[in-house]
């Protein structure tokens, strides 16, 4: 029997307490319990040394990566505070350590000891030190040095504070972290190469200083730092292959995210260039490279695009068939950086990958607007430029998007042939370099190939009933015809008719042909031969390159089949016939003229008109196909006269097949 489950009672709700807080529940500060949550970690503890330094309170950030795992992140800013506080009367050690949601960034709007700050909400330095299997913190404050050890989230003894004649200030702290919380802590070293560049880029002036442990006791060290911060950088990553040079600009914005709240500054500064070779896109707030951007890039899409758009409508630049510019048209040729600044910030969670301020957002797209207004009447010819590029773009991005549309179509129309065409028996095989399809006269020819092909790579489509003579109908009675639009749909190719009939069929691209070989394959009667010129008419009106590619064959069926002792011979005309007997000559033998495709066995059938070894195919040549379709023309069109004179001069050669009884 199951175990019974444990009574759901009042006493069943717990809290969890202290480090457990973090370390049973990593994810919901970290945003995950594995390696990525584990960077976010680290990036914790770097973004409170670069609060220190944006403040302007030491000019270096120093991370060291250890063999063992371990790392370490020190500044040389005021020194976080450890030491006794009087207002909440208690150690401020156990609150930077110990305690979430407990800071000293909550004031940041009413000139609190931080204008800027990338720490916000109190919990990153606790979460880190929580969910580390050991953490030690040295720190330069007050003429002091201040000593801690964490153990699994705890203080282990006592902070120790010594006084010191060293003048600098500032904090170290090493950790590694626990096995025990995160599902894998090896952060690799491009981490913190790519954090460390993109910090340096956003805090110019600022020295960015990483040091690998490679080999016990020796160190690779790297360096980043961008004078003159997202300029160089653009410079940097376009190499100098813009078509314009690079722009920055900046401002200031005062305001609020609702009415009855406190208003609150917002600083920004952009820089973007236009190449036709390199693309880069990256948003930042107070240094947090927004990932997933939010507001900022909401803000850069609603200005951009609407500028663009309001400029080339102005200009005439559209054509009649273009449709609205879109922001990937923009930043398709544009390298853009925004870093903006903010005394107040609503991210959308702990990660920081996104902030959802409705003022900073609508703040910036007016700066954005503005800023191109001004770019595009004092330099008209980049203008010209940055627009012309915009609609290469643009059209180029309409031109895949019509592809990739026909090229589903065609992909979707070929999955679902077995079911929208009715008794169409497809191939095993999908490479259409191999497959061959056979259009086959009537369903009891059907029947019969279906026994004799190799269903591997020969597929069937019958034809229902005597196809439409396409010379003497018109473009809208041939697409109404289901036959032929059957035999369109398998082909895969489309059709080389333009215009509205043809609409819902794709334009004629023979790279879409499903097929290597098409093989029209009917009775060697009159009938047979009449079904293979309509067929090939049809080709020949709807699809002609298909014949000029060679892709078009004709399945030739014996006339006879002659039978002498254990011998079958099958003759195709009526030399190959007599040829046949003259070796039989003295011999008994039966000779019968060949049933329909219908009425013959499997094993002949494959012999005679499917087997590639032994089977006898007609390539059609464009003057076959010209020469059908005239001789089709003039015998069953319009033209009385030119049929009655042909008639008179060639009927004697056929007088043996007319049906006079």
């Amino acid at each position: 029997m199951p175990a019974k489950k444990k009574e759901y009672t009042n006493e069943s709700l717990t809290q969890l307490k202290g480090a457990d807080r973090v370390r049973k529940r990593p994810a919901v500060i970290f945003g995950s319990d594995g390696l990525e949550g584990c960077q976010h970690a680290v990036f914790e503890i770097i973004s409170n040394a670069i609060d220190e330094a944006r403040e302007g309170y030491g000019e270096r950030v120093l991370v060291t990566k250890y063999l063992d795992g371990s790392i370490e992140v020190q500044d040389f800013g005021r020194g976080c505070p450890v030491d006794w506080n009087e207002k909440e009367g208690r150690f401020n050690w156990e609150l930077a350590f110990c305690e979430l949601y407990a800071g000293g960034k909550y004031d940041t709007n009413e000139g609190g000891n931080y204008t800027y700050s990338l720490g916000l909400n109190g919990l990153g330095l606790a979460a880190t030190q929580q969910s580390s299997e050991w953490m030690d913190a040295e720190i330069f404050r007050d003429g002091h040095r201040y000593l801690l050890r964490f153990e699994k989230g705890y203080l282990v003894g006592d902070m120790l504070k010594e006084p010191t004649k060293k003048r600098a200030t500032g904090s170290r702290f090493r950790w590694r972290p626990d096995l025990d919380v995160f599902t894998d802590i090896a952060v690799p070293l491009t981490y913190f190469q790519g954090v460390m560049r993109r910090q340096s880029v956003v805090n110019q002036g600022v020295r960015f200083l990483l040091r690998d442990e490679a080999t016990p006791g020796k160190f690779e060290e790297f360096e980043y730092y961008y004078e003159n911060g997202i300029v160089d950088y653009i410079k940097e990553v376009s190499g100098g292959d813009t078509f314009t040079d690079v722009q920055f600009w900046q401002g200031h914005r005062v305001g609020r995210d609702r009415e009855d709240q406190a208003d609150y500054q917002l600083k920004i500064t952009c820089a973007a260039a236009f190449s036709k070779e390199k693309q880069l896109k990256e948003y930042y707030h107070n240094s947090s490279y927004l990932e997933y951007g939010g507001a900022p890039e909401k803000a850069a899409q609603s200005a951009f695009v609407g500028y663009l758009d309001s400029y080339l409508k102005s200009t005439g630049k559209y054509n009649k068939t273009d449709p609205k510019v879109k922001f990937q048209d923009i930043t398709d040729c544009m390298l853009l950086v925004v870093s903006s600044f903010s005394t107040q910030t609503s991210y959308e969670n702990q990660t920081k990958k996104a902030i959802t301020n409705r003022f900073i957002q609508e703040a910036m797209a007016e700066f954005f607007r503005h800023q191109l207004e001004v770019y595009f009447l004092e330099n008209p010819v980049d203008a010209e430029k940055i627009a012309e590029q915009v609609l290469i773009n643009l059209r180029s991005r309409v031109k895949a998007e019509q592809t990739r549309v026909s090229i589903k179509k065609t992909l979707q129309s070929g999955n679902a042939l077995t079911n929208r065409v009715q008794k169409f028996v497809d191939c095993r095989s999908r490479d259409p370099e191999r497959r061959e399809i056979y259009i086959v006269e009537g369903d009891s020819a059907l029947g019969a190939c279906k026994q004799a092909r190799d269903s591997e790579f020969q597929a069937i489509i019958p034809v229902r009933g005597k196809i439409l003579n396409c010379l003497k109908s018109e473009y809208a009675k041939i697409f109404k015809n289901e036959i032929i639009t059957d035999l369109i749909k398998v082909l895969g190719c489309g059709v080389e008719v333009t215009g509205k009939w043809a609409k819902e069929l794709h334009s004629f691209d023979l790279d879409n042909l499903n097929w290597s070989k098409v093989i029209i394959c009917t009775d060697a009667d009159v009938d047979g031969f009449q079904i293979r010129a309509l067929i090939l008419t049809m080709i020949y009106r709807l699809m002609p390159s298909l014949i000029e590619a060679g892709k078009v064959y004709i399945a030739e069926s014996p006339l006879y089949e002659i039978t002498g002792g254990n011998e079958t011979w099958f003759a195709y005309t009526e030399r190959e016939k007599a040829q046949a007997l003259k070796e039989l000559e003295g011999r008994r033998y039966t000779i019968q003229r060949s049933k329909g495709l219908g009425e013959n066995d499997a094993d002949m059938m494959n012999l005679t008109t499917m087997n590639p070894a032994t089977r006898r195919l007609v390539q059609v040549c464009p003057t076959d196909a010209r020469a059908t379709a005239d001789m089709f023309d003039l015998m069953e069109g319009d033209n009385l006269a030119g049929r009655k004179e042909h008639i008179a001069v060639h009927g004697h050669k056929y007088i043996e097949l007319a049906d006079v009884s």
